[in-house]
């Protein structure tokens, strides 16, 4: 699921706006809230991660957006184009090369790399991707698993940032209720497809309080500030609850040296009631984002955030 330059936004709501710290909406100046966008209204058409696709800029955006099916026949990768007075408009992708993914739980843009992305599975496994001309069809260029995953692991965010000239991948399971999310960071070598030995810290959301993940999506800026989302889930009814973090920085060095830093106390960035939110993007140059929801049966929501995360 930030921080810096680097959130998508809901482009039929291009303005700026300020980021409230509690409550379901953002407020417009006019007092007016800004609405989440309904992109989807099954469990199959939820929203677990988010990315930016390149040309995208406030007002005219469009999205790459990973889900979370399970079943053959089910879409696991769509685009959003999203443009001042227009519904959001949604188009399934085709999956080529390998087989097809199972609980992909979030993505990310490879920096500098335009048209290419990582999904990451909540079993660990990345997939490596590239967009046709089109934008019709994903194809796996490779595969990896992150280190140390085991059956026990339920991954839910993945970040990538360029440091320092290294590509550098943040991600992390969870957690549930007392049991912290553990998040871990290292060189990524998309060449070889390989991860380097990770650093490690865990988080733990002070809200919501109950049925809770600690980690549902997270996102790199720019200058290392690492931004975490936090949600409860008590089930595929809801009611859903959720809320935005600063949570520490990621950096590296020259060497090849991976740094974590994880906030004990994480600054609030805001709270979502009724949505649960899992995948976080910014957009290029802006201090505008879009936080996206899996509301389970409810569907899927996308909603600008200023101010906050990005």
């Amino acid at each position: 699921m930030i921080r810096s330059r680097y959130l998508a936004v809901v482009a039929a709501l291009a303005c700026t706006v300020p980021l409230v710290a509690t409550g379901s909406a953002t407020a417009r100046p006019s007092g007016r809230p800004v609405p989440w966008q309904q992109v989807g209204d099954d469990i199959t058409s939820g929203v677990s991660g988010l990315a930016v696709v390149p040309g995208s800029r406030a007002g005219r955006t469009d999205l790459l957006v990973a889900r979370d099916n399970k079943k053959p026949g089910e879409n696991r990768l769509a685009t959003i184009r999203l443009r001042p007075g227009d519904r959001p408009r949604v188009r399934p992708l085709a999956w080529e090369g390998g087989e097809t993914p199972t609980d992909l739980e979030a993505l990310d843009a490879v920096p500098g790399r335009p048209g290419e992305y990582v999904a990451l599975a909540s079993d660990g496994t990345g997939y490596h991707l590239r967009l046709n001309a089109d934008r019709s069809v994903a194809r796996t260029l490779g595969t990896f698993t992150v280190p140390g995953a085991s059956e026990d692991d339920d991954y839910e965010g993945f970040a990538l940032s360029h440091q320092a000239g290294r590509l550098v991948a943040v991600w992390a399971d969870r957690g549930r209720d007392s049991r912290p999310a553990t998040l871990r960071a290292a060189r990524l070598d998309l060449a070889r497809h390989t991860v380097s030995a990770p650093v490690a810290a865990t988080f733990r959301a002070p809200y919501p309080a109950a049925h809770v993940r600690h980690v549902s999506d997270l996102k790199v800026g720019a200058s290392g500030a690492l931004s975490v989302s936090s949600a409860s889930d008590p089930g595929d009814d809801g009611p859903f609850d959720s809320a935005l973090y600063d949570a520490g920085t990621v950096s590296a060095d020259r060497r090849g040296t991976v740094r974590l830093s994880v906030r004990k106390d994480p600054k609030p960035l805001g709270r979502y009631v009724g949505h649960k939110i899992e995948a976080l993007a910014c957009l290029p140059h802006s201090r505008q984002g879009v936080l996206g929801t899996d509301d389970e049966n409810a569907g899927g929501a996308l909603r600008t955030v200023s101010g906050g995360p990005c």
